[in-house]
């Protein structure tokens, strides 16, 4: 049985579904971000089971068509931000070619769902990762830009200030050093 998953992002929620998946009594098959294959029969009090302890750690099971179709489009625009190199290929074009579906209808479905563009919610995750690195502290502004795909440090800084009301070197200058990205 495959089920669709909301609000999974790292490897860490896939760790978290296959314990929850395993703690009632299935077992996991390919469990990956946003989806999970349950092996053999699942009996509807385990799924209800799965869907609470699930809900418990944050999550989501997806009943309907639309909602699955945002949460891929979100995850794809994760696994786009988190790439370790930028794609040069329009936002739309590798949407539309990775979910198999007209981009037209893609905004229009997530914009509808989500009360947000899928650029605005691109431009969101881009700045978070850029948090995230500034927050290591190992890179400077314009190696950042580099690797999260911004033309140059200028336009990172532009769009950093838009999204957060302050500069990348101020937001730096604020957080607690984590460990570097080697150490983690």
């Amino acid at each position: 049985m495959e089920i669709y998953i909301k609000n999974m992002v790292c490897d860490r929620c896939v760790m978290a579904v296959r314990s929850a998946i395993s703690h009632v009594g299935l077992k996991p098959g390919s469990v990956k971000i946003g989806k999970a294959v349950i092996d053999g029969k699942v009996e509807p009090e385990k799924l209800h089971q799965l869907a609470d302890n699930l809900n418990a750690i944050g999550f989501e099971i997806l009943d309907d068509r639309t909602s699955r179709l945002v949460e891929s489009i979100k995850q794809e625009v994760i696994a786009i931000v988190r790439s370790e190199r930028p794609n040069p290929e329009k936002l739309s074009y590798l949407l539309a070619s990775r979910l198999g579906t007209d981009y037209k209808q893609l905004s229009s479905v997530f914009s509808a769902a989500e009360d947000r563009t899928i650029e605005k919610y691109f431009i969101a995750q881009r700045v978070e990762r850029v948090k995230e690195l500034l927050a290591y502290g190992e890179l400077t502004i314009s190696e950042i830009a580099f690797r999260t795909g911004y033309s140059s440090a200028a336009h990172l800084t532009r769009q950093f200030r838009q999204v957060t009301g302050t500069t990348p070197s101020d937001y730096r200058g604020s957080t607690t050093p984590r460990l570097p990205l080697d150490k983690v």
